[in-house]
Parts: C-alpha cells; structure tokens; sequence
C-alpha cells in the first residue's frame, strides 16, 4: 500500500525556479488546478510575461506556457495562462502546473489544488505548515 504524507490545511513552500523561499500555500481540496499569484500579465512575440509581486516584485519570462478554461471558486469559467514550474516542500521537489491569476484579495499567493495533491498528499484541515514545522 502507497504511504501518502499528511499535510495541513496550509504550509509553507518553497519556488526554486523563481529563488522564491518561505511562501504561505493554501491547500485545497475543492480546487482542481493550482495557482499562483500574478499581476501584469501578457504575451508579447509568444513569450509570456508577468510579474510575481511577492516581497520584491520580480519579472519573469516564460516561453513554454498554455491557456486553460478554468472555474473560478465563484463558478465563472475564465481562460487563464498556466505555466510549468518546480515547488519543493517536505524537503523534496515536485514538478507542478500553476494558472496564473490574481490573488490580491486571497490570503495565501499560493493554491495547492487537487491536481497535485493526488497520490502524494493526505489533508488534514486541523494542522497547519506541517512541512515548513521540519525545518
């Protein structure tokens, strides 16, 4: 039988491929695609520019990239940019898709969904930042 790891209801991950450290990651069940927390998005000669405006705001390129018809938790479908890109928590780094949208007015810059989760992670809504407590 697999052994999956329990995570809490919110943890503390690290973004290697943007040298983004200690960022606050809402896991959620109810959510099929992960997010990230975007601003100043646009294409220009096929290459995906935007911004990731956590403490310093940095710009970013991406040229491999996709857009994806994507329900919002409010229910409106949207078409969303989504990206490839790396994310390490429990000290081991896992490769992830993330859309990228705007969650100014979301506590946490970062949403784990289902997606990810699956055949790798157990919830437990009672605990919180069980990976970054390892540290």
């Amino acid at each position: 039988m697999k052994h999956f790891k329990t995570i809490g209801r919110q943890d503390i991950i690290d973004l290697p491929d943007f040298d983004l450290s200690d960022v606050k990651a809402k896991i959620d069940t109810g959510a099929h695609t992960s997010s990230i927390h975007c601003t100043k998005v646009k294409v220009i000669d096929e290459v995906l520019h935007f911004t990731i405006p956590l403490g310093e705001k940095r710009k970013y390129e991406k040229e491999n990239f996709e857009t994806r018809k994507i329900r919002s938790s409010n229910g409106k479908a949207e078409h969303r940019y989504v990206i490839k890109t790396t994310i390490t928590i429990f000290e081991k780094t896992y490769r992830i898709n993330f859309s990228l949208s705007d969650r100014s007015k979301m506590k946490n810059p970062i949403l784990l969904g289902t997606r990810f989760l699956k055949n790798k992670f157990v919830v437990d809504v009672s605990k919180k930042d069980l990976s970054h407590d390892l540290k």
